[in-house]
């Protein structure tokens, strides 16, 4: 078990700022120790996600108790 948890103590979420992502790097914060995220523009029709993206993660690292583990 010790094993297993050195491998997995941090994770990578693809962020793009919508609804999805948001709760899946929420569920990452809540079980990992550290957590990375990582966005594309490649031109996708709902930019305005994008837009959100680094304001969501604003807050999320301002207002919760596992900010600590968002890298």
């Amino acid at each position: 078990m010790q094993v297993l948890s050195r491998l997995t103590r941090k994770a990578l979420v693809l962020f793009s700022g919508g609804q999805d992502s948001t709760i899946c790097l929420a569920w990452a914060l809540q079980r990992y120790a550290e957590v990375e995220t990582i966005g594309f523009d490649y031109g996708q029709r709902h930019r305005v996600e994008l837009d959100c993206r680094l304001k969501l993660r604003s807050e999320l690292m301002a207002n919760f108790p596992w900010a600590a583990h968002l890298g």
